[in-house]
């Protein structure tokens, strides 16, 4: 999927010459973690987190009055305080690839540009939602993994046995066993009343299957092609 079909729209901005107070009265009625910084041309300048005002709000002395410290928050723009450098991305980019960028830059958001403008914004959250959906997680599912060697057909050859037994796979994901080189999980979604079966099944056929959290993957080991 791509970052196109889940992007917020409807966008909430503000001036770079607006106040930390103005800043922080839209983000608590709009209930939002970021606000989209744009100049009078509606040209994307900078962004502004929930996180980053909060440090501000907090950092004058403790000693002065509401009345003073709003005051002087009066005088600290909007301009002064957002990250300037901002990380974006287009409406062509996978929701993986989004996923990726925010893990290894540790951000919570992405504004959207298409060629130089702003077209939307996407956060962690949306970004999570739409990768738990794409493993079919939900309460009626039931969560099964199977090692295997890393060779051509071993998903056919799991799929089948399942298609065989009338069970539908919800969804497959796989990715490899660090500590053991050539060998690969198989995460498979089904519904929840089909679980019992498939891992008879399975087993039957030589494939050791996973319900739960266990220390030592050894006994699991898919036997050497």
């Amino acid at each position: 999927m791509y970052i196109g079909r889940i992007m917020h729209t409807d966008l909430i901005t503000i001036s770079p010459d607006a106040s930390l107070v103005e800043a922080r009265k839209l983000i608590e009625r709009k209930n939002i973690d970021h606000l989209l910084v744009v100049n009078d041309k509606g040209k994307l300048v900078g962004i502004l987190s929930d996180r980053d005002l909060k440090q501000y709000w907090a950092s004058p002395a403790t000693t002065l009055s509401t009345h003073e410290l709003t005051y002087l928050l009066e005088k600290i723009l909007v301009k002064m305080i957002m990250v300037k450098a901002v990380t974006t991305i287009t409406p062509e980019t996978t929701i993986e690839r989004a996923a990726h960028i925010m893990q290894t830059r540790n951000i919570n958001s992405l504004p959207v540009m298409d060629q130089d403008e702003l077209v939307g914004i996407v956060t962690s959250t949306d970004v999570m939602g739409i990768l738990l959906e794409a493993i079919g997680m939900n309460e009626d599912s039931v969560r099964l993994c199977v090692l295997v060697n890393d060779r051509i057909g071993a998903i056919a050859e799991v799929s089948a046995l399942l298609r065989d037994l009338g069970v539908n796979i919800q969804s497959l994901f796989t990715w490899p066993v660090r500590k053991y080189p050539g060998t690969h999980q198989l995460v498979l979604r089904l519904a929840g009343d089909d679980g019992p079966k498939a891992v008879a099944a399975l087993n039957r056929n030589n494939f050791k299957v996973l319900t739960r959290y266990v220390k030592d993957l050894a006994p699991y080991l898919p036997d050497s092609v």
